[in-house]
């Protein structure tokens, strides 16, 4: 079977630049391995030359997006008819499409040909209006939490999703992240003695929504509050800092506050980790930061993490609220700092490692060799679906609301709400939710004391959705 993939990102033979290309790769090598033939279509780079990622497998780096991302069609008009017309000629001989997020937006590019989505983020516009304009035939949302949030926006407008939209969840590799030593090669790249201090890690992107502002305040709180002198922070440095002056002035502005804090000996800046060092890095770690409001649609640092030995803390935001147990893994409330510093503070004194039952949970429930059959049963077995009329369902006094799946409530009336990144006190609301779990009427409502103004407010700010 031929194949056509595609990715809006640059790919590079022995450089993996996060988790939705690492996971690209394998689902495409997996099809190469079954004897099918692939070639993949990605943003054209300066260090980017035509490569196989195995021989059936080609990776061709043509299209010309603009670099670096954000905003990939600020380009000319002619080079985005450059684009359709390159995965037109390619698509015009395909058995099958499968697009690595919805970013494509050119739905009828792909009208004659069965056609697979995996929507790898829930942030980047590009993702988000392509789940809009949703015309393939399956979408593979990689975590429920994911499918829900497409199925309560894009879903509402498109009436045969929920039956087209399948999750299958990122798997981990166990047999390459797995407990043992960190080689001799990881600490000579970091440039550090893993017997000689307690080390964090903060395996992220330089963006803001990351964490690195908390993981900064919990560094500040493991020296200055509980003593921990030996505290090494480990931070990459972005592999394209060099062309993008946001990222330079982003890291800029993170030394001059590690400075202020008095902190610039416990942090290393050091260059972006080979993937082949991944698992080598996160046993390295003696726990792993993941405290960014950034709205994962999986989430891959914790988890491979866990997976390493070395136990993760992640802040209650998107997927980590639901991917493990709160028993198997730590978790605080967005920007709790001295709950996360004291989870840290108490891993530095008592050498806490992952868990033997969060061990087995990860092995039953994120093994690479069911997401890899999962992804070929999708792809190989797609077949054109005819894609059933939009609808705009005009909300009344018989509309039912519930939560949005990207909010949750706790405490004495708080609701926190993802994309916002911002804990409210909402005790009407988180009244309500409690009542009516189904979802709530506007009469319902009234009943409870919300009158009409402010359950459109609960809905103009996402906390509410139409069930």
């Amino acid at each position: 079977m031929k194949i056509v993939g595609f990715s809006i990102n640059p790919l590079f033979p022995d450089r993996v630049i996060g988790g939705s290309a690492k996971h690209q790769r394998t689902v495409l090598t997996h099809l190469g391995e079954l004897g099918h033939d692939v070639t993949v279509l990605c943003t054209r780079h300066p260090e980017a030359h035509p490569f196989r990622w195995h021989e059936n497998v080609e990776v061709l780096p043509v299209l010309p997006f603009k670099q670096p991302f954000p905003e990939p069609y600020a380009v000319p008009a002619y080079q985005i008819a450059e684009i359709i017309q390159t995965v037109g000629d390619r698509l015009a001989t395909a058995d099958r499409f499968y697009m690595h997020d919805g970013e494509l937006l050119v739905p009828f590019l792909y009208r004659n040909v069965p056609t697979v989505i995996s929507l790898r983020d829930n942030v980047y516009p590009e993702t988000i209006l392509g789940s809009f304009l949703f015309s393939a035939d399956t979408l593979i949302a990689i975590a429920e939490y994911s499918r829900q949030v497409y199925l309560h926006t894009a879903g509402r407008f498109l009436p045969e999703l929920p039956q087209r939209a399948i999750t299958i969840n990122n798997g981990i590799d166990f047999d390459q992240f797995r407990p043992g030593p960190p080689s001799r090669a990881i600490c000579e790249f970091v440039g550090i003695d893993p017997e000689q201090h307690f080390v964090v890690l903060h395996p992220h992107r330089p963006e803001p929504t990351k964490g690195l502002r908390q993981t900064i305040a919990v560094a500040d709180a493991l020296v200055h509050q509980y003593g921990c002198t030996s505290l090494r922070v480990l931070v990459p440095r972005w592999y394209d800092e060099k062309i993008a002056p946001d990222v330079r002035a982003f890291y800029q502005e993170a030394l001059e506050m590690i400075a202020t804090r008095d902190l610039s000996k416990h942090f290393i800046f050091h260059e972006w980790i080979p993937q082949s060092l991944m698992p080598d890095y996160y046993r390295l770690g003696n726990v792993t930061l993941v405290l960014g409001s950034f709205v994962e649609a999986f989430g891959n640092v914790a988890y491979e993490s866990l997976a390493c030995g070395t136990p993760a803390i992640v802040a209650r935001v998107a997927t980590h609220r639901s991917l493990l147990p709160d028993t198997l893994v730590a978790k605080v409330h967005y920007d709790d700092n001295a709950a996360a510093a004291t989870l840290a503070a108490t891993i530095w004194r008592e050498g806490t490692r992952t868990s033997d039952a969060t061990m087995a949970y990860l092995h039953a429930n994120f093994a690479i060799t069911q997401q890899l059959q999962a992804y070929a049963r999708a792809i190989l077995n797609a077949q054109k679906v005819p894609v059933a009329p939009t609808r705009v369902v005009p909300l009344g006094a018989q509309t039912s609301y519930v939560l949005a799946p990207w909010c949750y409530t706790w405490g004495d009336g708080m609701v926190f709400h993802d994309f916002a990144a911002r804990h409210e006190r909402e005790p009407l609301l988180s009244d309500l939710i409690a009542a009516h779990p189904g979802g709530f009427t506007p009469a319902q409502a009234a009943a409870a004391s919300a009158d009409a103004a402010t359950l459109e407010r609960w809905y103009r700010a996402g906390y509410v959705v139409p069930k």
